[in-house]
């Protein structure tokens, strides 16, 4: 369930005119423009952007990168965006600074639509495909190329229409859990069937095969998959199978991580609770309080401040 606390029967004239007056005068009104898009959803924050740009031939995105700064601009930027776009933008983030993990995460969070939407808002936004970019990092003068199996992957989740049914093939499932099985223990992580697998399976279906390797092997695949930390195309499919088959207990990880880390890893911090505050937050916030024994919004409250910390705490469902 969402956390998001959302106000109805709003206008988004009147939310246009009082963020118009939030960015006007000696200094921008933060608390203000906290206490109407921190409670406005996505439809709503969409018809006071076009509000906005009817009433003053302004973009209100560009107008609030220009007033607000540090994390908060950066959190508040990702959370006024369409979810599209805004998936666009963090996909090319990720492919510039070689972070196959996010990529991992928007592939295999997404329900087919919405990632299809995140393909088709990149292809608008940056005028190519996502899987060009993609592919530019194997080739040319790049940091940190992406080895050809990696990117098979990614390009495999990227373009994956899964199924979302409920049904599975307990057949299917036993026999993908052999080939699963065979590929690992002899540490062939590049084998094609394990990616064909991970990218094609619905999430019923690639549960079933999971559960049915525990039960062979009494052992979880995630485990027999560790080995090398360098080895990325390991480390990629076992984010890619908790991502699928347990999606709050990823984002929990993905949560506690950020928030342990020796500087806040704010990036994903925020990324998290923008993105899935109109989702599931509230799930993987019950998660976290059973994994850490504290909740998330004192998690939060403690490593942020002022109207960064505000803003999240919003989010997480606090009111103003």
């Amino acid at each position: 369930m969402a956390t998001l606390i959302v106000h109805e029967n709003t206008s988004p004239v009147e939310d246009a005119e009082a963020l118009r007056k939030a960015c006007q005068g000696l200094g921008t009104d933060e608390k203000a423009v906290i206490k109407i898009l921190g409670h406005r959803n996505a439809t709503q924050r969409q018809l006071i952007r076009q509000a906005y740009e009817e009433l003053y031939q302004e973009d209100l995105v560009k107008r609030l990168e220009s007033e607000l700064s540090g994390d908060f601009e950066r959190a508040m930027y990702r959370w006024i965006l369409d979810p599209a776009d805004r998936d666009a933008v963090l996909d090319n983030a990720a492919i510039k600074k070689s972070d196959y993990r996010v990529i991992i995460e928007i592939s295999c969070a997404h329900s087919p639509e919405e990632l299809l939407a995140a393909r088709r808002a990149y292809k608008i936004r940056y005028k190519r495909s996502l899987e060009e970019d993609l592919a530019a990092h194997t080739t040319g003068d790049i940091r940190k190329a992406w080895s050809w199996l990696l990117l098979q992957l990614l390009v495999a989740l990227v373009t994956a229409y899964r199924y979302e049914g409920d049904e599975i093939n307990a057949r299917l499932a036993n026999s993908e859990a052999v080939i699963l099985h065979d590929a690992i223990k002899d540490k062939a992580f590049n084998h094609e069937e394990i990616i064909r697998i991970v990218s094609t399976r619905s999430k019923a279906q690639l549960v079933a095969t999971i559960n049915r390797y525990k039960d062979d092997h009494d052992i979880s695949i995630t485990k027999n998959l560790l080995g090398d930390p360098a080895d990325e195309l390991s480390t990629a499919l076992r984010m890619a199978i908790r991502c699928i088959t347990d999606l709050e207990k990823y984002y929990e990880k993905v949560l506690r991580n950020a928030i342990n880390k020796v500087g806040t890893d704010e990036d994903a911090l925020n990324r998290v609770i923008v993105t899935r505050a109109e989702k599931d937050l509230k799930e993987i916030k019950e998660a976290y309080y059973k994994r850490n024994s504290v909740t998330l919004d004192h998690a939060v409250a403690k490593e942020t401040s002022g109207d960064y910390e505000a803003f999240l705490l919003t989010l997480l469902g606090k009111e103003n």
